[in-house]
């Protein structure tokens, strides 16, 4: 509602209604028992605890102090499944990881040096390292292979630590000292991709000095301002929402602040077509372009992952965003005696 300001006082026709909230600390939400959707809405009331620490949280979720957490850290995951009590859902979708260049700022204004950082990272290793192969390889380039319009044809870039040499010296350099601004604040285990890439870019002649920061303001101070930093990005619904967002030359959000008006011109043209088939041709060259002249180094997708207690009944996986699409309050139950709904 346009001039709204009272946020503590909300109105609207969701399924909880605001009982209280703490920023940064925790909301209570009330069922509103005039929800106009059928069969939805089994819980009475809905808590939600902020524990930014992700040891902390997860010994909340393993001691059976939360039903549900979001956002495990990748490292404990076989740990949390081992545990008799609790659920651990997977989901391939959009979310992916992300080394931002700042199209801006020396050296990545020029694309040699993106495409010689581009070849000087072995996705593979971060995949099954950082990730522990919770997620699928990415190509610099933010559509997922869950979605329909996603470029298959479009070659898998590789480490090639020759090929990041051949384009250091397009941008007339030996070598390249550089430094990554990181926080776990990016994504769980961000620090360690980072310690990852800086071992495999030194075969190439990348010096990669790694600035750690900390996590508490890293969206405000570091976010779209250090020169080369870590981000990430949950996807979004469709292809255009998420080119749009994230590369569009007129987007507040676009955290490398790379511009092509091909890409502009491409991007509504898409948007306008009816033919399905036709849309995702245009697509296809859209990710081409970002994935060859873009700011970001996208090299892996990482699966969304819940832990649920098993007190929780209708649980399911979902393609786009953590618990259940941000709906699970609305679908799942607390189990009495059995499996039934309350």
């Amino acid at each position: 509602m346009e001039g709204f300001e009272d946020w503590i006082n909300p109105v609207g026709t969701g399924a909880f209604g605001l009982e209280s909230y703490e920023p940064g600390v925790r909301a209570r939400f009330t069922r509103n028992e005039s929800y106009w959707k059928p069969d939805t809405v089994w819980v009475d009331a809905v808590e939600v605890i902020v524990i930014n620490d992700i040891a902390a949280r997860t010994n909340a979720m393993m001691s059976g102090q939360v039903h549900a957490m979001n956002q495990l850290d990748f490292k404990t995951v076989d740990l949390l499944k081992r545990n008799p009590n609790l659920t651990v859902v997977q989901s391939a979708g959009g979310q992916h990881f992300t080394f931002l260049m700042d199209c801006t700022q020396g050296p990545f204004t020029d694309n040699n040096v993106r495409l010689a950082i581009k070849y000087a990272v072995d996705r593979e290793q971060l995949l099954t390292t950082a990730l522990r192969g919770y997620g699928q390889l990415g190509n610099d380039h933010p559509i997922p292979v869950t979605d329909p319009f996603y470029a298959a044809d479009l070659p898998q870039r590789a480490y090639y630590p020759e090929k990041s040499k051949f384009y250091l010296k397009q941008a007339g350099l030996d070598s390249l000292d550089i430094e990554l601004s990181a926080s776990d604040a990016a994504f769980s285990g961000a620090v360690d991709a980072a310690a990852i890439f800086q071992n495999s870019a030194a075969a190439s002649g990348i010096n990669l000095a790694i600035k750690r920061e900390p996590s508490d303001g890293y969206w405000s101070n570091v976010w779209m301002k250090a020169p080369f930093s870590m981000g990430y990005w949950g996807g979004r619904p469709t292809a255009d929402q998420m080119l749009t967002i994230a590369y569009s030359s007129a987007s507040s959000q676009n955290d490398t602040h790379w511009k092509s008006e091909t890409f502009d011109v491409k991007l509504v043209e898409a948007r306008a077509l009816l033919d399905p088939a036709k849309r995702k041709e245009i697509y296809a060259e859209l990710q081409q372009l970002i994935s060859d002249d873009g700011g970001a180094m996208i090299p892996m997708f990482g699966d969304y992952l819940d832990a649920v207690s098993t007190k929780l009944g209708g649980v399911t996986s979902h393609p786009m965003f953590n618990f259940m699409g941000a709906r699970r309050a609305e679908k799942v139950w607390l189990k009495h005696n059995g499996p039934t709904r309350p």
